[in-house]
């Protein structure tokens, strides 16, 4: 009689034992991939990312990583110091996985800021510092500056060409000293103007610099200007002289005014490095992105390029290849 009332007590206890794993187990279960939560990248720029040059091109890497990672994307403009470390620290405390400030000014306050979140990292498309969960990674563009200048010097009827830029910081430093080597290294002899606005979006203010460089007879003009590049283009439409994108291809803001454009390609980098800090295999450190990787190139406008003689293409095309494999190397500011 003793018997089947053990065997009833251990069914008792198996069905019980049953249960109880059931429940562990349902409670320990990882949500399927499906149900896992996007990462979280925010953009901070300069200007509006409707200026089709600087803020656009980061933006159009934006949404190169919402396509590719399926990420949650949103972007906010702020300049001042006061105003990228409001944002930079509004996102970190939405739990962003990723901040990205798209310049050489965001740099200093990403250091500052991610000490306070290490869980967000914090990438800068400029810049020299970098920490645990801040980073940096450099467009050259100078290469593509230093094509622009070779270009001048050989179409310049005057002998003279200018740079517009707006915010004097080293960034856009390095890329006009860039475009003054390249003149200087097919003619020595030609005259090269500089100046700063000091704005980023102050048209007026860049239409009026370059025509004081046309009335000094400078008949091809480089900017740097972001979203001010509109006056910049509109003075030289109304002199006819002939001018140069940067950043973006900025052919069809001017599209008989801009010969070719210095553009930096962000979508690779952007996507790469948001699967790095997707992955948890970010590594802070300088990461220099050209012609080497893809990220910057020089890009003609078809409808004016079939006016520029062939030797000068075949110029620029010669260069560039010695770019890659390392026989030019062009100058850049370290900062």
């Amino acid at each position: 009689m003793k018997t089947p009332t053990i065997t009833k007590a251990i069914g008792f206890a198996a069905i019980a034992l049953s249960l109880i794993a059931g429940c562990s187990d349902k409670k320990d279960d990882a949500p399927p991939p499906s149900e896992a939560k996007p990462m979280k990248v925010a953009l901070l720029t300069p200007n509006s990312v409707n200026d089709s040059g600087w803020s656009a091109l980061a933006y159009k890497g934006l949404q190169d990583i919402e396509s590719a990672l399926g990420a949650e994307i949103q972007n906010v403009v702020a300049s001042s110091p006061a105003e990228i470390a409001d944002a930079m620290r509004s996102y970190a405390q939405k739990e962003f996985d990723l901040v990205i400030g798209h310049g050489y000014e965001y740099n200093a306050v990403g250091m500052e800021v991610g000490k306070d979140f290490p869980s967000t990292v914090f990438v800068s498309t400029s810049g020299n510092e970098f920490a645990n969960n801040v980073g940096t990674f450099r467009f050259n563009l100078e290469q593509a500056t230093y094509l622009c200048g070779m270009i001048a010097a050989r179409m310049s009827k005057t002998r003279v060409v200018g740079m517009v830029g707006g915010p004097e910081v080293p960034s856009i430093e390095s890329t006009f000293q860039a475009f003054e080597a390249g003149v200087k290294a097919v003619d020595p002899n030609v005259k090269v103007l500089k100046a700063y606005t000091k704005s980023n979006d102050d048209v007026g203010a860049a239409k009026r610099q370059t025509m004081a460089f046309l009335d000094q007879n400078a008949d091809m003009i480089i900017h740097q200007a972001n979203a001010a590049a509109g006056g910049v283009f509109e003075a030289c439409q109304e002199r006819g002289v002939l001018a140069f994108g940067t950043n973006s291809d900025q052919s069809g803001d001017a599209p008989m005014t801009v010969i070719c454009s210095a553009v930096i390609v962000a979508g690779p980098a952007f996507v790469d490095m948001a699967k790095q800090v997707r992955d948890k295999t970010f590594k802070a450190g300088v990461y220099l992105q050209g012609m080497e990787q893809g990220a910057v190139d020089l890009v003609w406008n078809e409808k004016l390029a079939v006016g520029v003689q062939q030797g000068v293409k075949d110029m620029v095309q010669e260069t560039k290849r010695k770019i890659i494999s390392g026989e030019v190397v062009v100058p850049k500011l370290e900062f």
